[in-house]
């Protein structure tokens, strides 16, 4: 085992311990000391605080959510068959549509089964439990 493969490697972590044991010291020694009313406070963006922030979200959030990352990600799949539509040819244009068409079904499935609705109804089946 040579140990000349590995002095680039200590000095990257050696170089990034001195990094922030030297932003850590410099802060605490020219950095402000003070405790007020507000130092506790949290503070976004100038807005002051009102209320709590674990706030209860309904499970139509997640929904959305986790059906926002799966389409995104089939988005990133058909731009790599966009890029390389030259070399994979017909059978690459057959196999993309069927790609598309089960997306297509699996969008149909969530709008038929009431994941995309956000509607009256949908909020009285969640409020009695039925969803």
């Amino acid at each position: 085992m040579e140990t000349t493969l590995y002095w680039p490697f200590l000095i990257y972590v050696g170089s990034a311990i001195g990094v922030i044991a030297g932003m850590l010291g410099v802060s605490y020694i020219l950095g402000q000391r003070h405790m007020e009313r507000e130092t506790g406070e949290p503070f976004e963006s100038g807005i002051l605080q009102t209320g709590n922030a674990r706030l209860r979200l309904s499970i139509q959030f997640y929904l959305v959510g986790m059906l926002f990352v799966i389409f995104d990600l089939e988005v990133v799949f058909i731009f790599a068959w966009a890029i390389a539509i030259r070399e994979v040819g017909w059978s690459g244009y057959i196999g993309v549509l069927i790609f598309i068409a089960i997306l297509i079904v699996g969008l149909v499935y969530e709008y038929k089964s009431g994941s995309l609705d956000f509607g009256k109804k949908q909020l009285q089946k969640i409020k009695a439990g039925k969803l």
